[in-house]
């Protein structure tokens, strides 16, 4: 730990720095692999002098990896990706014990949000760490004169993935961007298994509700979905996916789940999550079919999965019953409930991933940035992936960890799996 330093901030209160720091180093101690990149990073200073720009959910897990980053020379610069999902105390944190540069409030308002994004710009970030591409967008539209100076970002949501394709397809990304969401031990576990825990703790701290008996419709399957429906199921719901893509539709029903669209599961549901990254999908024809109680959140990256501003022109008698709670009163009497004001629940309503799981991740980052410097000389523009040889390397680093040995291929299965001419 660092004494206090001088640093540019934007923090709720410095005084919760002792509490922050707790949670940050318990938050340590479940994230080996990050913490053996750290320490290699402190040796070797692969960041030394660069200026680094991250946009990320300011949690106990992503302070963290900022001090990665910080060993590795970086002098980094912190946002919140989301006004919802910051910890106060670890903001504090940040600021005072280890003069790290933060902006970020819980409950800040867009106008904030998107004044931060600017403080994070008018910082000349050489390397970028984004978390729903916001941060790249704002760059490449309104700072063109820093498009320059960027060696390279990393991406670690599925809908700033899609963003980046779509600035490629474009013509508009003039750097190298890692798709860190894409990597086998990101996605494979983080979007599984740290949403599927993380959400329904966020649910049920925000409710108190049992989920057991209840019916869960999950909205999208894909790998944040398969972990939501694996967890309702794990806590006794019945549970109802939805889906346009036909292959994950089909491997919803083989995976036991019932599968139907969102205009017949609405009014069998008692509790909703959205996870596709896309617009509105929960919207107007859904909200007056639903059943008095009904609770609904959303476990993408953007509020806009659920048309809030739909649901209020129906109904329009609106409160908060609980913490990040809001009933939504239709005329007939029924009550629907909004969590989070349709945010991130899992960030919310409580503490978002587990530190396990965001060590792989965060590894992956710290890595994806160390990459870009190493091979600036060649990298093209565009998004791209990190080397399976890095991603390889994480999970063996994991497993080591967890105190887990695998096999290792003999010189006679190596030969048969190269050779063409060896067979049965």
């Amino acid at each position: 730990m660092q004494n206090t330093m001088t640093v540019s901030s934007e923090v709720k209160d410095l005084s919760l720095s002792n509490a922050g720091h707790n949670r940050i180093e318990w938050a340590g101690t479940d994230m080996p692999v990050l913490g053996l990149i750290g320490s290699r990073f402190k040796k070797e200073l692969p960041l030394k002098g660069l200026k680094v720009s991250v946009c990320a959910h300011i949690t106990c897990e992503t302070a963290n990896l900022a001090l990665a980053l910080q060993a590795g020379g970086a002098d980094c610069l912190l946002i919140a990706s989301n006004p919802l999902s910051t910890q106060d105390d670890v903001a504090a944190a940040l600021v005072k014990e280890y003069g790290i540069a933060t902006y970020a409030l819980k409950g800040e308002s867009i106008e904030t949000y998107h004044r931060h994004i600017q403080v994070a710009l008018d910082h000349k970030p050489q390397l970028i760490i984004d978390d729903g591409c916001d941060l790249v967008v704002t760059l490449v539209q309104e700072r063109k004169k820093q498009v320059g100076d960027i060696i390279g970002t990393t991406e670690e949501t599925t809908t700033g993935v899609n963003r980046l394709l779509a600035m490629q397809r474009d013509g508009q990304l003039k750097f190298p961007a890692v798709a860190v969401n894409n990597s086998q031990t990101k996605h494979l576990f983080d979007n599984r298994y740290g949403t599927g825990q993380s959400t329904f703790d966020g649910i049920i701290r925000a409710t108190n509700r049992l989920v057991a008996g209840r019916t869960v419709v999950v909205v999208g399957y894909g790998y944040c979905g398969k972990g939501c429906a694996m967890r309702a199921r794990g806590l006794g719901a019945t549970v109802i996916v939805t889906e346009i893509n036909p292959v994950r539709a089909l491997e919803a029903v083989m995976d036991g789940f019932q599968v139907m669209p969102m205009m017949e599961t609405a009014a069998l549901g008692d509790i909703f999550i959205t996870v596709t990254g896309n617009r509105h999908v929960i919207d107007a024809p859904h909200f007056p079919l639903m059943k008095d109680g009904a609770i609904i959140c959303n476990s993408g990256h953007f509020d806009l999965e659920l048309n809030l501003e739909a649901l209020l022109e129906i109904a329009p008698n609106k409160r908060e019953v609980r913490p990040l709670m809001d009933e939504f009163k239709l005329k007939d009497g029924r009550r629907l409930y909004v969590l989070a004001e349709g945010r991130l629940v899992n960030l919310a309503c409580a503490e978002g991933h587990p530190a396990s799981v965001m060590d792989m991740s965060f590894a992956n980052q710290a890595l994806a940035l160390e990459y870009l410097v190493k091979n600036k000389s060649s990298l093209s523009p565009g998004v791209i992936m990190l080397p399976e040889d890095i991603d390889q390397e994480i999970a063996r680093l994991k497993l080591k960890s967890l105190g887990m040995k695998i096999d290792q291929l003999t010189k006679e299965m190596q030969d048969y799996m190269s050779s063409w001419k060896m067979g049965t």
